[in-house]
């Protein structure tokens, strides 16, 4: 909850704030809260967490149901990219949570990026069916997931988080 709660302060306060370097850069930060949950949590609850996360931050941004659907979204799909990600000898998988220690670098960044994709294309294209060219979809797209992938990175290599072990108690 304290994540979730400082993802949205840092979204609505400081990133939502900042004076639009371009119309096509918009920084998102927030749906790393729904990347970061750990990976034994059940698809209902990893549905509603993206719910609300995306809900929360669509009442402070006056998006009714903007960020909700994105959240939804990548939320829906996450068990997917994990299952083709993880490592097929579960015995090397003792972590409870992805990260690039618990997943490596390489399948830690398609991670990232496939879901980033996912959730900044379909707000984008959201935003875009009511106004705008194709050009200006693949541009926004291209830049926000740009400048997305560069904060979550920085995020990653400035705060490494304290990983928990799975273990067979659980």
């Amino acid at each position: 909850m304290i994540r979730l709660a400082l993802f949205l302060l840092i979204q609505v306060y400081v990133l939502n704030k900042i004076p639009q370097l371009h119309r096509f850069i918009t920084p998102y930060l927030y749906y790393l809260f729904i990347l970061w949950l750990p990976f034994s949590i059940p698809r209902i609850g990893l549905l509603l967490a993206g719910f609300l996360t995306g809900i929360i931050l669509d009442y402070f941004t006056m998006t009714p149901g903007l960020h909700a659907a994105a959240c939804v979204l990548i939320a829906y799909v996450r068990p997917y990219i994990i299952h083709v990600l993880m490592p097929k000898d579960i015995s090397e998988f003792n972590y409870r949570e992805p990260s690039p220690k618990a997943m490596g670098w390489t399948p830690y960044a398609i991670y990232i990026f496939i879901l980033t994709i996912l959730h900044h294309g379909y707000l984008v294209f959201l935003e875009w069916m009511s106004f705008g060219s194709f050009v200006d979809f693949i541009i926004k797209l291209m830049g926000t997931t740009a400048i997305s992938l560069l904060l979550i990175f920085t995020v990653e290599f400035l705060f490494p988080r304290q990983l928990k072990y799975r273990t067979n108690v659980e």
